[in-house]
């Protein structure tokens, strides 16, 4: 098979030789359309999977049916809770649903075992990818557990924009003055821009609908 895919995976750029060779024969390109569950809870992990165009949503569906998204697989990013299966050879604990059309490349388990014993570069490639997206999801935890930053941030972009809407900005300066991380503001501002509520360019958040935005920033204040 083509190896190309293995250079739009920033980390595995720096493979050698053999491992390209057995990655190049061993994993599979696979198209998925929009709106399908690509692995469910309870199933089993078959491979090691990369996203390479697309969206994958990450999620977990309580007994009552309410849902939390854990986190989204994006082009050139692989699946933290595969590889954590992978690695524990456990079930899958959450489902994964495709957002969008998703092209991606999938791994043996019995491969990815092979070269995460025989391949230094390739384990560690693994793990700098895992522990990345780990930060990512304890992020997520902390935006769970200890406080509303999506609100903060919508309260925040309405009272600090200009007369045409447009706040001046980066996401490292939002940062900063909301108390949190870059990586925090940005998932929040590309969920505001899904929903339509905002316009994002270099520097500049846009609010394109004011009112959905604070009506979404009123959901949590206590009653007067």
């Amino acid at each position: 098979m083509d190896a190309d895919w293995i250079d739009r995976l920033e980390d595995f750029r720096r493979l050698d030789g053999p491992t390209r060779r057995v990655l190049a024969e061993a994993a599979r390109v696979m198209t998925v359309p929009a709106g399908q569950t690509v692995f469910s809870e309870g199933a089993e992990c078959g491979a090691y999977l990369f996203v390479l165009e697309g969206s994958v949503r990450v999620q977990m569906v309580a007994e009552t049916g309410r849902e939390i998204v854990l986190y989204r697989v994006e082009n050139g990013q692989s699946c933290i809770l595969t590889t954590a299966c992978l690695l524990a050879d456990r079930a899958y604990n959450a489902e994964g649903v495709t957002e969008t059309d998703v092209t991606a490349v999938a791994l043996p388990a019995a491969t990815f075992h092979r070269l995460l014993a025989q391949s230094e570069a390739f384990r560690q490639a693994v793990f700098n990818v895992y522990g990345e997206r780990i930060a990512g999801l304890l992020m997520l935890i902390e935006e769970v557990a200890f406080g509303r930053v999506d609100l903060r941030l919508a309260r925040f972009l309405l009272d600090r924009r200009d007369g045409a809407g447009v706040l001046a900005a980066t996401h490292q300066t939002l940062a900063v003055e909301l108390g949190t991380a870059r990586e925090v503001i940005s998932r929040q501002l590309k969920e505001f821009e899904r929903r339509g509520w905002v316009a994002l360019s270099r520097g500049r958040v846009a609010v394109t609908d004011a009112r959905a935005l604070a009506a979404h920033a009123e959901t949590d204040l206590p009653a007067v």
